[in-house]
């Protein structure tokens, strides 16, 4: 049986966010990876409490193509399993926790967390810095959360590059702006590796990896309509909206049926 299947609950004691050791989260690993279950109102009010004892947090959205990444890229997984906390991001994660008998009560999109974070920001007054994406995308996602939240407090720009050799200079460009948030827009398993490679350097006490947000806030890219939301297949609106997309979306077939597996050694 491939390491990793085994189901577990891990309490919060096992998660690393300074100054809440007691907080209660319970998470489920799924293939290895650690998936919290954990409220869109929890994170939020966790990351208050970290910008107010200035704690470092880092949030990484997971989805089942990522969990499949993680199965042959080691350090992708640890980058995962090494941040304060993961979001069950696609309806994929939550079927599987109902499979593995621990219901996650319900799904965080990387987008819908970054604008609920923002508009947090603006009424506690904290800095927004927007890492990643092509070139003048960042600014253009800016320019619309600014439209929706005009007190917003955004600090920098930058589109930057995941490569190692940028990565001191990035680092200086976003510490001179001193911001409490930081969202890098690189792409999995590119985000993730950065900011797990360059995390003990930042001086932000929250680092989460967004993917494709700022390009559908910039309008590059479209979300589904709310329904189709509401419904759970995201992934085929994209699928049909982008069809070289489908290699990509091999990895769902494989995560069901690993899913699968793991459930039924859970119970045996």
């Amino acid at each position: 049986m491939q390491e990793g299947f085994g189901h577990k609950l891990e309490m919060a004691n096992d998660i690393h966010i300074s100054g809440a050791k007691d907080s209660g989260l319970s998470s489920l690993t799924i293939l290895s990876v650690r998936v919290h279950n954990i409220t869109l109102d929890r994170v939020l009010t966790d990351i208050e409490k970290m910008i107010e004892q200035r704690s470092k947090c880092r949030i990484i959205p997971v989805n089942p193509e990522m969990i499949m990444t993680a199965q042959r890229n080691p350090a992708f997984r640890q980058a995962i399993t090494g941040s304060a906390i993961t979001l069950p991001d696609g309806i994929g994660i939550v079927v599987a926790s109902r499979l593995l008998g621990s219901p996650i009560a319900t799904r965080l999109t990387g987008i819908d967390t970054l604008e609920r974070i923002a508009e947090l920001a603006e009424r506690r007054r904290f800095r927004i810095f927007l890492l990643g994406a092509q070139e003048g995308v960042a600014e253009r996602a800016a320019a619309r959360l600014k439209e929706r939240y005009p007190s917003l407090m955004i600090v920098g720009t930058l589109a930057g590059s995941p490569r190692r050799e940028d990565e001191a200079l990035i680092r200086s460009s976003v510490n001179k702006a001193h911001p409490d948030i930081l969202f890098i827009a690189y792409g999995a398993p590119k985000q993730e590796l950065w900011l797990d490679r360059n995390h003990g350097y930042l001086d932000v006490p929250i680092a989460m990896c967004v993917g494709g947000a700022f390009n559908f806030l910039a309008g590059e890219s479209s979300r589904a309509p709310r329904i189709v939301q509401q419904m759970g297949i995201e992934w085929l609106y994209r699928l049909i909206r982008e069809p070289w997309r489908w290699k990509r979306m091999l990895a769902l077939p494989r995560f069901a049926y690993a899913v699968l597996i793991q459930s039924v050694s859970a119970r045996a």
